[in-house]
């Protein structure tokens, strides 16, 4: 079965719909799938519910999508360097289901693992916690989350091979494979496609098993929020 798609909109050709479920990979800028973030923007699917730690900045990333409106729902963790997300979300136009990091990262490597709910700690007794079961262990109270699957996982990584078989890179390495793992079809994008069996196995961080469709493309670096001093 071949993997390899010549670009984006190829490789998300019969997958996208209105009112489906996305993963978004990243952590701030670091490590986005931001072509095919632009190929889900110009395929113009609508209500879409976009599970990601970040909203991209407003005119990049998944602030692409916020600004064309094609967003309805963010399940996110870090929210705070969009402009358009805060205007949208106090205007009541946009939903949001807020996740402590750590637990929207263990919501998502749980729905890749077939584990629809785990209790924690973290939230207890806060907002987070309202509306959602409690329970007693060792004298402790924790809360139920449940595991997170999307319809289309869209993943950054630095080298793949045709099968599919990933690499990140530094950084980059954050929460895309454990997204890789829990969409119901993975659409990867990296910098570098090679031939089968030039990976060192020890080396891979996603088994192909887990990815569908395949494009390379190039990437900007761009920095989320430059800080500088004086000489």
């Amino acid at each position: 079965m071949n993997k390899v798609y010549p670009d984006a909109a190829a490789a998300l050709d019969g997958l996208v719909f209105d009112g489906m479920t996305i993963m978004a990979g990243g952590f701030g800028l670091c490590g986005i799938p931001e072509n095919l973030i632009v190929a889900l923007r110009d395929s113009g699917a609508k209500n879409i519910t976009a599970i990601s730690n970040n909203a991209g900045v407003d005119d990049f990333g998944l602030g692409l999508l916020l600004q064309t409106r094609q967003i309805k729902k963010m399940i996110s963790s870090y929210v705070g360097e969009n402009a358009t997300f805060e205007r949208q979300y106090l205007n009541g136009e946009l939903e949001l289901e807020f996740n402590p990091q750590g637990t929207l990262a263990e919501r998502i490597r749980a729905g890749g693992a077939g584990i629809p709910g785990f209790y924690t700690k973290t939230g207890v007794g806060t907002l987070i916690a309202e509306g959602k079961e409690h329970k007693v262990f060792n004298g402790e109270t924790y809360i139920l989350e449940t595991g997170l699957v999307a319809d289309v996982s869209l993943v950054k990584a630095w080298k793949a091979d045709k099968e599919g078989n990933l690499i990140y890179r530094k950084t980059a390495r954050n929460f895309n494979p454990m997204m890789a793992t829990a969409g119901k079809v993975t659409v990867v994008e990296v910098e570098q496609i090679v031939e089968i069996g030039e990976l060192d196995p020890d080396q891979i961080h996603t088994p192909g098993i887990f990815v569908d469709r395949i494009i390379s493309g190039s990437h900007e670096k761009r920095i989320e929020k430059r800080t500088t001093r004086a000489a």
